[in-house]
């Protein structure tokens, strides 16, 4: 089984690599495939950084990691990026081997809204984290409705999670403010030396 990490990653930074690394550990993954969004189909019409940056931050991000690699699956499309369609290209491009959405919880609460997601739960399992301030859910019971006859394809991830937003990073940026120690310093060095998220 791999993992995908999907996102607009504007920028990435630790939350994000964290999460990844603590599911491929608990969930003995064969790698994790980390997938820039071109267009997310619920941010249309936002101003984000153009593609090519956010991708070079990200391969900036995951270089030294042997079990991380970075897909273009989503900017080579063309429209808007549904993650549907991204699973089943990665699944065919990795010889036919189960894949794994990895998201946070209160991602996975928005399911019910992403295009096809009930065949997003077919095709896939969901590896999950409890995010701070969302209080551990165990017993179907407690679980919203539509999730509830896919319960066996969730995977609850146990992992100290970092509350880090790229939103709240760029608006530090805009400010001036240091963002050191929340995303890796190669990621720092690029979006200064391309001035980005300076004027939002």
């Amino acid at each position: 089984m791999f993992g995908i990490l999907g996102g607009t990653f504007d920028p990435i930074h630790y939350g994000h690599l964290v999460l990844a690394e603590k599911a491929r550990e608990a969930f003995q993954l064969e790698k994790v495939v980390v997938v820039p969004a071109a267009i997310p189909p619920h941010k249309i019409g936002e101003v984000t950084t153009e593609a090519h940056h956010r991708l070079k931050m990200v391969q900036l991000a995951i270089e030294g990691n042997p079990w991380f690699e970075v897909s273009t699956v989503e900017l080579d499309r063309e429209g808007p990026s549904y993650s549907i369609d991204t699973i089943i290209e990665l699944k065919k491009n990795n010889s036919g081997s189960e894949a794994a959405l990895i998201m946070g919880f209160d991602t996975l609460l928005e399911l019910s809204s992403w295009k096809n997601y009930q065949h997003i739960l077919e095709e896939s399992k969901i590896i999950t984290a409890f995010r701070p301030g969302y209080p551990i859910v165990t017993d179907n019971l407690h679980w919203p409705p539509f999730l509830r006859p896919y319960r066996e394809r969730i995977l609850i991830l146990e992992a100290p999670l970092l509350d880090i937003s790229s939103t709240w990073l760029r608006v530090e940026l805009m400010l001036g403010r240091s963002i050191k120690y929340l995303l890796p310093d190669q990621v720092i060095d690029y979006i200064n030396a391309n001035g980005l998220y300076r004027d939002l």
